[in-house]
């Protein structure tokens, strides 16, 4: 065997080893990146300190509010103190309602014979007259009753939407979307009937006392023809279903003072880091600043907020220089508008900003378990590639699917739109009600959430997303 044959196969095992080797190198970089990404988020986080701040310090953030302006201060301060590249304010007017003074409800079996009820005004509801609203109440478990019933059944009373959440759907937000159009088009469906006023079971898989709100709309209704909408908790809504199959004709009074305004000046708040190759292209992280009036939104959104701040602060504090320009943005108006999401894909494109990649994070601070992705085949198989970089953490999740609403206006076929899926059984229990409040997020499911988060950005980052041919098998 002489030397000459000798060398051809060394270098030929050589190179027969190095193919995996170099595979395995690639994947113990990008498992050392997330160990050192998830490190920093457990053991140095600041998304549960901000968290705090923008809950205790500041409160509830609707659209238009004095809130809603000391926030947008607040966080675009905080990304300041980071050493961002870039932090600028986006103007967009919003819609600018308020509730009035606590709204007040009682159901009446007989002459002097209440029992009071807890309920509260829906987001964009007129209000009741000034000595509030009395009438018979006709119970529906959705809009298509409304046509069977008819102007006879329904005129001059109060509709009663008690079509709950479906159990049975492990899948909360399915459960949600499947009952959510009575509490968004009720009061317009029944308005068309000779309806006074509706009241609406809230949107709650758990049986307790707490009111949930949310955003309705009167369509194209004339105002004169505008009727009252509020929603009453699970307890009560069982209670009045019950006492109505007891006596039909008892009379529900609600009073509320809400009021819409014209709409105001408000921002959406951006922070970047310039991409190092491809600083013309965009990739974005972010959640809704704006939340109801009830509590102070912690759940809804602020966790999503901070945890998208956390992205890019952790990359900061790892030193890690990204290939693409990465955008934080909290969006205003996502409750009852979506004003700030539609306005920051406007500009994109008007700016001919191309965006390759966005995240969003609106469900919640609990246990992150994946994410969804709206993508086709090629970018969703690279995703499944990653799997296994995520199961050390037990975030290994992944679904085709939806993404959030404040990314949704920037889809163009080509990109990438993805969400952060936390355990969601527990979500609709604060969903828009008084008790999403900061004591109840746990502090380590935050950062978890944001770890998760920073790692997806950094795997998109770093390989890219596929445009090609490929992408549209």
């Amino acid at each position: 065997m002489n030397n000459t044959f000798l060398n051809s196969l060394l270098v030929g095992i050589v190179l027969l080893m190095g193919i995996p080797a170099a595979a395995q190198q690639v994947n113990k970089k990008d498992s050392t990146m997330l160990r050192q990404i998830f490190d920093m988020a457990l053991l140095e986080g600041k998304s549960y300190d901000w968290l705090d701040d923008l809950s205790n310090k500041i409160g509830g953030r609707l659209s238009g509010s004095l809130e809603a302006e000391k926030a947008i201060a607040f966080t675009k301060e905080e990304l300041e103190k980071l050493g961002l590249d870039r932090v600028w304010l986006q103007p967009v007017m919003v819609p600018k309602w308020t509730r009035g003074v606590p709204e007040y409800a009682f159901i009446e079996t007989a002459p002097g014979i209440t029992t009071l009820a807890n309920i509260c005004a829906l987001g964009g509801s007129v209000a009741t007259p000034d000595g509030g609203l009395k009438a018979q109440v006709v119970e529906v478990q959705g809009l298509d009753e409304l046509e069977k019933l008819g102007r006879e059944k329904i005129e001059g009373k109060i509709v009663f939407y008690n079509r709950p959440m479906q159990a049975n759907l492990i899948a909360t937000f399915n459960a949600y979307g499947g009952c959510v159009d009575q509490r968004y088009s009720g009061a317009k469906e029944a308005a068309k009937y000779g309806a006074v006023g509706v009241v609406v079971r809230s949107m709650n898989l758990r049986q307790d006392d707490f009111p949930h709100t949310g955003a309705m709309s009167y369509g194209d209704t004339p105002e004169k023809l505008r009727i009252p909408a509020c929603a009453i908790s699970t307890n009560g809504a069982n209670y009045l279903s019950a006492a109505l199959s007891l006596k039909p004709d008892l009379l529900f009074y609600f009073k509320q003072t809400c009021k819409m305004y014209p709409d105001v000046q408000s921002y959406n708040v951006i922070g970047e880091i310039t991409g190092s190759e491809f600083p013309d292209r965009y990739m974005v992280v972010g959640g809704h600043l704006d939340s109801w009036d009830l509590a102070d939104g912690s759940h809804d959104d602020g966790a999503g907020c901070v945890q998208s701040m956390e992205v890019l602060r952790l990359f900061k504090k790892l030193n890690y220089k990204p290939r693409h320009s990465i955008r934080v943005v909290l969006f205003m108006n996502e409750e009852n508008g979506l004003r700030g999401g539609t306005k920051y894909a406007e500009e994109a494109k008007a700016k001919n900003e191309p965006h390759v990649f966005a995240l969003e994070s609106d469900a919640g601070g609990f246990t992150p378990r994946g994410f969804s992705f709206d993508s086709d085949e090629a970018n969703f198989n690279k995703v499944l590639s990653w799997e296994p970089l995520f199961k050390p953490y037990l975030i290994h999740y992944f679904e085709k699917g939806g993404s959030g609403a404040d990314i949704g206006p920037l889809k163009n076929g080509k990109m990438v739109l993805a969400g952060l899926r936390p355990d969601s059984q527990r979500y609709f229990d604060y969903h828009h009600a008084a008790n999403d409040t900061f004591d109840a997020v746990n502090k380590r499911e935050l950062e978890l959430g944001a770890a998760s988060m920073a790692s997806l950005m950094y795997l998109f980052d770093t390989y890219g997303v596929q445009t090609g041919p490929a992408s549209k098998k």
